[in-house]
């Protein structure tokens, strides 16, 4: 049986004619009498009454209608939700992010994609760089959020936000006067930092930055999470560098000071790289990285690796 045949008969059953139901589903009469007929002997029973003036149904015409319809319905539907699914347009997402773009960046992202995209439902997971490429891996995240460098040859990856590190510092210290800094102004600073397990990269980019300069930061205090160092720096505890994006947290004693020659990272979206034989980029995914590229303030030409 194929909807066609069904499709025949719903429009015998509306029209009661044999010639305006051929015209109304564009075959010839002879056609549409084979189909109907040929669908009467897969069901084993009669379903339509001929006579000369109109054709009517049987019982089981009429109750054959009635799942006809509905299957035909179903079939609709099942195709344009496999349409709108190849668009991106349904299903479910599992976004991975590193803890600090919680404060900028991704609920811009989030806002807008549940937006754009209202039939996508959308999980998110706060996971280190590694335990997002680890997820990534395994499957259990289809996307995510975190700075370069990304270490898996399996991921791809695409820049989104081209960040310079700033220095944040209590408000009622000697610097805070000035405009902007340099890294050798901090030398003699106490430091508030992540420990170097937590955020390897991030670490040794600032070491190496401030060896530049001549000098190695005195860690005082660490802490794992962005908002318990910031406080950190508004007790006088130390100064920290964090990325520019933090300056959208106005916590009271702290102050963000632009540093002449500051590294710049790169916030990356990540995905599993796609087999040659299917799309490289879901297209959920796919639809997560345009928002995320349109809503983030400073955007880089995107480059996949």
């Amino acid at each position: 049986m194929e909807l066609r045949h069904l499709r025949h008969f719903v429009a015998l059953a509306e029209e009661e004619n044999f010639g305006r139901a051929a015209e109304r589903v564009f075959v010839v009469q002879q056609a549409l009498s084979n189909s109907i007929k040929n669908l009467e002997d897969e069901v084993g029973v009669p379903l339509v009454l001929r006579t000369t003036r109109r054709v009517q149904l049987t019982p089981a015409g009429r109750e054959f209608l009635e799942g006809a319809r509905l299957t035909l319905a179903q079939a609709t539907q099942t195709v344009e939700r496999t349409r709108r699914a190849a668009r991106g347009e349904v299903g479910r997402l599992t976004v991975g992010f590193v803890s600090g773009l919680a404060f900028g960046g991704l609920p811009e992202i989030v806002r807008k994609f549940r937006e754009l995209y209202p039939n996508v439902s959308v999980d998110l997971r706060e996971l280190t760089a590694q335990e997002q490429e680890a997820a990534l891996r395994g499957g259990q995240v289809d996307v995510g959020l975190m700075l370069l460098p990304v270490r898996d040859p399996n991921l791809d990856s695409r820049a989104l936000w081209r960040q310079p590190l700033v220095a944040a510092i209590p408000s009622g210290h000697a610097l805070a006067r000035k405009r902007k800094l340099k890294i050798s102004d901090l030398a003699n600073e106490a430091f508030v930092f992540f420990p170097r397990q937590l955020r390897a990269t991030y670490f040794d980019q600032v070491m190496r930055w401030c060896a530049g300069a001549g000098f190695t930061p005195n860690v005082a205090q660490e802490a794992i999470e962005i908002p318990t160092l910031l406080s950190l720096v508004a007790a006088g505890v130390g100064v920290f560098l964090p990325i520019a994006f933090f300056e959208r947290l106005a916590l009271p004693g702290v102050v963000y000071r632009p540093v002449e020659g500051a590294p710049v990272v790169d916030i990356v979206a990540v995905w599993q790289r796609g087999s040659l034989t299917r799309s490289p980029i879901d297209p959920i995914v796919q639809a997560f990285l345009g928002v995320a590229q349109a809503e983030l303030g400073e955007q880089v030409a995107p480059h996949d690796r």
